[in-house]
């Protein structure tokens, strides 16, 4: 190779790292491929089939730009299976097998999800309140007779909400009431991190197999693969084939489908054609049980009901802000020998306390629509009269009256110089709405009217 043939291959490897990412050139690019130019045309060397119909579809625009800034001109870019990357990686595929490492398709995620289970034992150590009561059900009904009414059981909630629990609790259940059963617990992430190095070394009829042999397939997170388009349709691949088989699938997500964009139709069709049940943040009777139930498994100094019947009314947190306030109160009355009171959880928890309380306005409604429905900043506030724009904005009306203490004449200036009347009218509408439990349109999805307000208030809340 030429120098000037090597300093064009190490702009071009340059160019395309600073498109597509250090992290993504490691492990797609590097020691996997080599460029060849080959007149108009930029062939990229690969060593097998996958790695070929990958690197086309996810990066062929990238790698496209790359040699245009590199050669100055415009070129065809073009992958095709190189001999010796092939051999090479034949090679290495070949030394794996040679020394097998036997992994049963539960062990890599039970070594983490058991260590949570050892805390998350039970569901019967799930603390149930109206917030999650149907969902704990729902996961109770999974253990006692998987597939046969639930499946696919899909749980949505905001981050601390019990999902975790519940889909370990599943876990830990049919572990024990069926021994001799494949259950499978692990992340979205988790999923992804196999499906790619799977495609890598050219081993997806294994992780295939290993998938859809399954009897219970348990993904949190689902959430995860919302920008994975590839990973999608892998993964709606092994739902088809479990759920067609009768075998049970449980998923979490952070919020209802329909509120998730970035999820193929194909996919979002399917969650929506099982069980779906939500959970929403503990109202202060569940939070005080939650933290009764959590001072109990945490060993040390103990705490009165006061103190806790405390905690629960001022904060108005997730499990994991609960349970940190626990240790924040336990820590306090260690290093000052006092004994925990409530007078003791107003000095240990100050900065906490002081945080929780909010002042919500109205252009904070405004924001928290817009992200939620990813609507552009001030979309509201315009002239726009499409349900797109009219219905979310009726929903911030609405919202803005509850949460805020401005006057109907201030929400409607905010919202485009509205009068009186449209503010009124919208926060009835809103309100029928919330009462007939209706879906409105907005583009092409559908939301139902109580998840979506749902939604914007955990978005308040944060």
């Amino acid at each position: 190779m030429t120098t000037l043939v090597q300093d064009a291959t190490f702009a071009l490897e340059k160019a395309i790292t600073r498109r597509v990412g250090e992290s993504r050139y490691r492990l797609w690019f590097e020691k996997h491929t080599r460029f060849h130019r080959c007149k108009d045309t930029l062939v990229v060397g690969v060593p097998n089939r996958h790695f070929q119909e990958w690197l086309e579809k996810t990066f062929h625009a990238d790698v496209t730009a790359a040699a245009t800034e590199v050669y100055g001109e415009s070129l065809s870019v073009r992958f095709a299976i190189e001999p010796n990357l092939f051999q090479t990686a034949r090679r290495e595929q070949e030394q794996v097998k040679a020394a097998p490492v036997v992994v049963k398709p539960e062990e890599t995620p039970k070594s983490d999800s058991q260590r949570r289970v050892r805390r998350w034992a039970k569901l019967s150590e799930f603390v149930v309140g109206p917030c999650n009561r149907v969902a704990h059900a729902a996961a109770l009904s999974v253990v006692e007779a998987p597939a046969e009414s639930a499946n696919p059981l899909v749980f949505h909630g905001p981050v601390g909400t019990g999902k975790t629990h519940l889909l370990e609790g599943i876990y830990s259940g049919l572990r024990r009431s069926h021994p001799d059963w494949r259950v499978m617990y692990l992340t979205s992430e988790e999923f992804t991190n196999r499906f790619l190095a799977a495609m890598r070394q050219d081993r997806l009829g294994g992780f295939r197999k290993q998938f859809r042999d399954l009897d219970v397939l348990l993904i949190d997170d689902l959430h995860f693969l919302a920008t994975k388009k590839a990973t999608q349709v892998e993964f709606l691949h092994t739902f088809d084939a479990l759920v067609a088989d009768g075998r049970q699938l449980v998923l979490s997500s952070d919020c209802h489908p329909r509120l998730t964009e970035d999820f193929t139709p194909e996919l979002m069709d399917r969650m929506l054609g099982g069980a779906m049940w939500g959970l929403t943040p503990p109202d202060a009777e569940t939070r005080f049980n939650l933290l009764v139930a959590k001072s109990r498994l945490i060993d040390g100094i103990p705490i009165g009901p006061e103190a806790l019947r405390f905690i629960a009314t001022q904060l108005r947190g997730n499990v994991r802000e609960l349970e940190g306030a626990l240790q924040s109160v336990r820590h306090f009355s260690r290093v000052t020998g006092r004994t925990i009171d409530v007078a003791l959880v107003r000095e240990a928890l100050a900065d906490l306390l002081r945080h929780a309380v909010r002042v919500v306005k109205i252009p904070d409604v405004d924001n928290a629509v817009c992200v939620v429905l990813r609507l552009e900043p001030g979309e509201l506030q315009t002239k726009n009269r499409s349900w797109a724009v009219s219905h979310p904005r009726m929903v911030a009306m609405y919202l803005s009256r509850k949460h805020t203490a401005s006057s109907y004449s201030d929400i409607g200036e905010h919202f485009g110089g509205r009068n009186h009347s449209t503010v009124v009218a919208a926060e009835k509408k809103v309100r029928q709405w919330i009462e007939k439990n209706e879906e409105l349109s907005l583009g092409q999805r559908r939301v139902r009217v109580r998840e979506l307000v749902e939604r914007v208030e955990r978005e308040l809340s944060r």
